[in-house]
């Protein structure tokens, strides 16, 4: 049982990336799941979360209108559309379905 998040990187301010969350050893279908991020000296914080049905929800207010999750269950796949990246969006970002937390991404935003 696994989820694997890639798609991180290096980005300028203003910049999209689309991060991936692959499941494996479950059916992604099963569950509501979401993004979660973590900056160095700073506390876990939820991104988004999306339920088995589709219906989407930001944790963080500081994403709304930028980040825009999804998911095709078909591919056991989970997505994060990140656009206008700002510095303070740099973290690790990983993905759980509140059993599984997978291995993250690290996404760096510098000019």
């Amino acid at each position: 049982v696994q989820l694997q998040a890639s798609g991180g990187g290096l980005a300028q301010p203003g910049d999209s990336l689309r991060l991936s969350c692959v499941a494996s050893g479950f059916t992604l279908a099963d569950y509501a799941i979401g993004w979660f991020r973590q900056a160095p000296g700073k506390e876990r914080e939820g991104v988004s979360c999306i339920s088995t049905s589709g219906a989407m929800m930001d944790l963080s207010d500081s994403v709304k209108g930028r980040f825009t999750i999804s998911r095709d269950d078909s591919k056991n796949t989970l997505y994060l559309e990140m656009n206008s990246l700002k510095p303070e969006d740099t973290a690790v970002y990983y993905c759980s379905n509140g059993d599984v937390r997978g291995r993250g991404t690290q996404v760096t935003v510098s000019s």
